[in-house]
């Protein structure tokens, strides 16, 4: 469990020093810049071919398959699907609203709430996948300590 814990962890500083950082202004003036307000049409990049559209959906993806997989692990009784895929939900938008927050230079995108919950979507398919694999090791790994 604490294994399991320790890398959710890391998992989350990685994703909000990714997201979040860095902040370029001092603490005083954080909020001191105009809100841009989230684009609410999903995939205009995608249709506009605006600039590296694919990168970013396929990082985005990515970048949320590991709470899928990790957050049933962390939970004692597990997660059911729709759980995790609403705390996934919860967590990329926590930072899609943050983002134009910290900063003049971020915005928010409703395409990365998309693309990051199919992530945590898919992520929880590979729990489901290797569940009896990952059991097992981490059963294993018990037994040794």
């Amino acid at each position: 469990m604490l294994l399991v814990n320790t890398l959710m962890y890391i998992y989350l500083s990685f994703v909000l020093y990714f997201t979040l950082m860095p902040i370029i202004v001092e603490l005083p003036f954080i909020l001191n810049h105009p809100y841009t307000p989230m684009n609410m049409v999903p995939f205009i990049d995608v249709m506009m071919e605006r600039g590296d559209f694919v990168k970013q959906v396929v990082l985005n993806v990515v970048m949320t398959m590991p709470f899928g997989f990790l957050f049933p692990l962390t939970r004692k009784k597990g997660a059911g699907f729709f759980i995790t895929v609403f705390f996934c939900f919860m967590m990329s938008l926590g930072i899609e609203l943050l983002q134009p927050l910290i900063g003049g230079f971020r915005s928010s995108d409703v395409t990365d709430l998309i693309t990051n919950v199919i992530g945590g979507m898919l992520g929880y398919v590979l729990y489901v996948l290797f569940k009896p694999v990952t059991f097992m090791i981490l059963d294993h790994m018990k037994r040794k300590t």
